[in-house]
């Protein structure tokens, strides 16, 4: 079929980084955060999901909230031309897919110099083609998006994430009127709850320190070069941080606003994403990692996190 629905269900190609990451420039050049575009109920992110229901991760999340936002698509639910008619669907006529990659690697034998046989892993990135289940007619009922229920915020605090962030067994600290996590004395800092303008803006800034807290080296020993407060390091980890921050709120089913001090950022990150393709691939799975450390930290009974999809590994 020549029509531009029948893309290629699967393709590698040696661009999928510059493509992606031109994209989520374009957007940053316009003081966009790609991934600050939820569309759920109130402000609340949602993770786009595959065609059986498992959520996306990492990049694929910012990839499908920025095509999801460009053309006022409401589902969560995408799948290729292939899995849409396979439930009996059909991608309408001159609908236009969107690019989503798997990111793994494969090992391969090799004989070295001594003449010994060593395996060696090597990394490649798979891009393929999906569409939004809103391109695709035919499809059963619980494809299409619900009625979205517009939340209040409130000052009442919030169950579910004052019982995630209690199962961290965090040294979170209350005082002052900035939110900080201090790797010296690895604990985080929170102004008190009665500061914030409603509980889940609480949550969400709690949220966001508890991705940097994972950085420890008990924990993720994540170290992105940051060596004092604004340099290039330090902007990486704060991606990291707000990527992650996005990514929680969509599992814990928070509503976010972004920072007004991440706009700061917005340079930092534009010089670093022109001048290395697979930062943002890099970051995002950080986030991925860092929030899928704290659902581990959460009893059976409470871990409700279900993004197992792609691996991140880029």
């Amino acid at each position: 079929m020549a029509s531009k629905a029948r893309a290629a269900s699967a393709i590698i190609t040696s661009d999928v980084y510059e493509r992606i990451t031109h994209r989520i420039v374009e957007q940053l050049e316009t003081e966009t955060r790609p991934w600050m575009q939820p569309w759920g109920g109130g402000g609340t992110p949602v993770r786009p999901l595959r065609h059986n229901g498992m959520a996306y991760r990492g990049i694929n999340n910012v990839l499908l909230w920025m095509t999801a936002a460009e053309n006022g698509y409401a589902s969560r639910y995408w799948m290729t031309y292939k899995q849409a008619a396979e439930l009996g669907g059909q991608v309408r006529k001159g609908e236009t897919s969107t690019l989503v990659v798997y990111a793994n690697t494969i090992e391969r034998k090799e004989t070295d110099d001594a003449g010994d046989e060593i395996e060696r892993r090597i990394p490649f990135m798979k891009g393929y083609s999906v569409f939004n289940a809103d391109q695709i007619d035919g499809l059963p009922e619980r494809y299409r998006a619900r009625p979205m229920v517009t939340a209040e915020n409130s000052k009442e605090r919030l169950e579910v994430a004052d019982r995630f962030f209690a199962n961290l067994d965090a040294d979170i600290r209350h005082g002052g009127n900035r939110a900080f996590y201090q790797p010296g004395g690895d604990f985080i800092q929170m102004p008190p709850f009665e500061a914030f303008v409603s509980a889940e803006a609480h949550a969400t800034t709690l949220g966001h320190e508890a991705i940097h807290w994972t950085m420890s080296p008990t924990r993720l020993d994540r170290n992105l070069g940051r060596k004092k407060w604004g340099d290039e390091g330090y902007a990486r980890e704060e991606l990291v941080a707000e990527l992650g921050s996005v990514f929680l709120a969509a599992d814990l089913g928070l509503a976010i606003e972004p920072r007004d001090d991440h706009a700061a950022y917005i340079a930092s990150w534009l010089k670093a994403l022109k001048n290395d393709k697979r930062l943002v691939f890099q970051m995002a799975a950080h986030a991925e990692r860092a929030v899928a450390y704290l659902h581990r930290l959460q009893p059976a009974a409470d871990n409700a996190n279900d993004t197992v999809d792609e691996p991140v590994a880029v």
